[in-house]
């Protein structure tokens, strides 16, 4: 069996190493040029703010957006997302916006705020699958709607939506499209031009960069674009965001996203060959089990499974050598189902029951091989001590 020297971390969708190479890249900015890229009467500043200039041309390019200048930087998707829906003006007091049932709170909340406010939001309900049908949004559309915000792939179980028919529904209509990206930049294929995207938000951490560093992407071009800044206070970031530029967060993000668009393709590739063997296994050699996670329309590393008859917080202490979740990390510590769970159809048993096994750049198939073994060994166990009749009551 594989000895482990350390335990093996399987929640790469919460979070990811930082990358060596990252590392690198940043300590120059942490150690000796430490200048405020704002300062621009010295060397110190202009080196800063040339370090930043690289960073955004590097992200702007490998999402193929018209302009450098289309790059704000932010403290994380968090703030993205609540900068691009909740401070995007529109033209009609009683607005109307279209999103879904199972994107990230950042996105559930900034629109519940909307509805706070008077505006009106449509959840759309994804397929049993997962993806949400672009037919849905095109009957949910209004004459006073004036957003649209669906998520590029999902956080919880991997579904990727279609999001260039959705881009195209929303140019042909004029109206503003969000994509929460954070799970698909360095993943899978992001083209915000082809896929007519206004508004984009990511996040470093997720692609083995620094965390407190994120990034929203606006299509400046758009005649409809027109944000408001969160915060106040210097004007930075054309105005949209002030506060003092996070050098080296920002150096590591471009290094991170650079890394990640070098080997995009292979990565996918390797990532997805490891998945389905962890998924097959577990089909094969497990039963009473739940696949909640698209067969083929899913980030390469992700699998989410319900086993039945089984608490995932009880099987997530019995692989205590092996870093899981039970779902989004910013809701896994509440107890109440998966909200994207249950709007795909799952029970509230099942969606308690799930794990979500997030596989990343530095996991091996040894490891995998490994966690097979330790899964089948702790569903028995557990199960063992619980009686059939459970999974009625």
């Amino acid at each position: 069996m594989y000895k482990l020297s350390r335990p093996i971390y399987l929640d790469n969708n919460a979070t990811t190493a930082l990358d060596p190479e990252v590392l690198q890249s940043m300590m120059p900015y942490l150690t000796h040029d430490y200048g405020n890229a704002s300062s621009v009467s010295h060397a110190f500043g202009w080196k800063a703010l040339e370090a930043v200039n690289r960073a955004r041309k590097l992200i702007s390019t490998a999402i193929n957006a018209t302009s450098p200048s289309d790059i704000i930087f932010t403290s994380g998707a968090t703030e993205s997302i609540n900068l691009a829906i909740t401070t995007l003006q529109h033209k009609n007091k009683k607005g109307h916006v279209i999103t879904s049932m199972i994107e990230h709170k950042a996105v559930l909340d900034s629109c519940a705020k909307l509805e706070s406010m008077g505006i009106e939001v449509t959840y759309l309900q994804p397929q049993n699958d997962g993806v949400i049908s672009p037919d849905s949004i095109y009957r949910a559309l209004r004459d006073n709607t004036y957003l649209v915000s669906i998520m590029t792939a999902n956080n919880e179980i991997g579904s990727i939506q279609k999001i260039e028919e959705i881009g195209a529904i929303c140019k042909e209509r004029d109206i503003i499209f969000h994509t929460d990206a954070t799970q698909a930049l360095g993943k899978i294929e992001f083209d915000v031009q082809r896929m007519n995207i206004s508004l984009a938000s990511f996040s470093a951490h997720k692609i083995y960069g620094p965390k407190g560093v994120g990034a929203l992407y606006i299509n400046s071009s758009d005649k409809n674009m027109h944000l408001s800044p969160l915060i106040v206070g210097g004007g930075h970031e054309r105005g949209l965001r002030s506060g003092t530029l996070n050098v080296p967060g920002i150096v590591g993000f471009a290094r991170a996203v650079e890394l990640s668009m070098n080997s995009l393709t292979s990565e996918s590739q390797r990532l997805s060959s490891l998945r389905n063997l962890l998924r097959q296994y577990i089909i094969e050699n497990v039963d009473d089990i739940r696949v909640n996670s698209h067969m083929t329309e899913c980030l390469p590393g992700l699998l989410n499974v319900s086993f039945e008859r089984i608490d995932a917080d009880s099987l997530l202490l019995e692989l205590s050598d092996i870093a899981l979740s039970s779902g989004s990390a910013c809701t896994s510590a509440k107890r109440a189902p998966s909200h994207v769970l249950k709007a795909i159809g799952v029970s509230d048993e099942q969606a308690q029951a799930s794990v979500r096994f997030g596989l990343g750049r530095f996991n091996n198939e040894d490891e995998i091989q490994h966690v097979c073994l330790r899964l089948k060994e702790a569903v028995s166990k557990l199960r063992s001590m619980v009686p059939k009749s459970f999974s009625s009551q």
